[in-house]
């Protein structure tokens, strides 16, 4: 029934300038703006990604942010994204136990390198290392 279907991903945010201001100018992808129908009060986001496979942001007031990773952008060299990320001034969530990160915020047991971060509606990111 869907073998065809270009699905794609949405999740919410409490502030959608906010949201736009970040994944635009903070992580420097592609996003526009949408309005789905005649309300001006029902403005969502897109986030424009690698392969077509467009990501939907829609605001939502009573948001909860998620607390597991929503999105995974993967890097040929995490070490250098997660410093060109925190000299744009995102912050690298530390873990400890199983997902024990370094004090770069870098996970790297398992057998794959991945760091986690926030968007400004608290959903969780990740960057992780391509093989």
């Amino acid at each position: 029934m869907f073998k065809q279907t270009k699905a794609y991903s949405g999740f919410s945010v409490d502030d959608l300038q906010k949201a736009k201001a970040f994944y635009q100018d903070t992580l420097g992808l592609e996003v526009t703006e949408d309005l789905p129908t005649d309300d001006p009060g029902m403005k969502m986001l897109t986030l424009h990604i690698a392969g077509g496979n467009n990501i939907l942001v829609y605001p939502k007031p009573n948001h909860t942010p998620a607390t597991f990773t929503i999105l995974n952008f993967p890097v040929p060299d995490i070490e250098k994204a997660v410093a060109e990320l925190t000299k744009r001034g995102i912050r690298f969530l530390q873990y400890e136990g199983d997902i024990a990160t370094n004090e770069k915020g870098i996970a790297s047991g398992g057998g794959i390198k991945i760091a986690w971060f926030e968007d400004p509606a608290g959903n969780i990111l990740s960057v992780l290392e391509e093989k």
